[in-house]
């Protein structure tokens, strides 16, 4: 699997004002995009997602904390890396299928972790949240 890097991390959280207080203020992220219960932040060549789930249970699978972590992969590349996963019965949570600027595929590690390649960039990401 040819993977150029990491893409983004998304990361749920308790309550959106506060997290951004510490991402925006304290960490002096860039804010991107401000939904309603998300928000897209740059720091560098790296970008997040806050997305606030109030509902969420500590021990559940819609905890507080990470909710996946996206690695790059070229548009050329992405149809061998989803057979690659199908051929070593990876536990595919969603996808393959074109989504938010690219194409993206979720699926889980051992643990349960919740990886992600995607094809788009920020940009691309956020031409469709105008």
């Amino acid at each position: 699997m040819r993977v150029r890097g990491f893409n983004h991390i998304t990361i749920r959280v308790a309550n959106l004002e506060n997290s951004l207080d510490f991402y925006e203020g304290t960490l002096q992220m860039n804010v991107v995009h401000r939904g309603r219960r998300d928000a897209y932040l740059e720091w560098g060549d790296a970008w997040i997602c806050l997305i606030e789930k109030r509902e969420a249970v500590r021990g559940s699978d819609q905890t507080i904390g990470v909710d996946h972590v996206a690695f790059s992969i070229a548009e050329e590349d992405f149809s061998e890396a989803v057979q690659r996963l199908q051929a070593f019965h990876v536990h595919i949570v969603r996808g393959p299928e074109e989504r938010g600027g690219g194409h993206v595929i979720n699926f889980l590690d051992p643990d349960h972790t919740q990886l992600e390649l995607f094809t788009g960039t920020l940009e691309e990401r956020m031409k469709i949240w105008v």
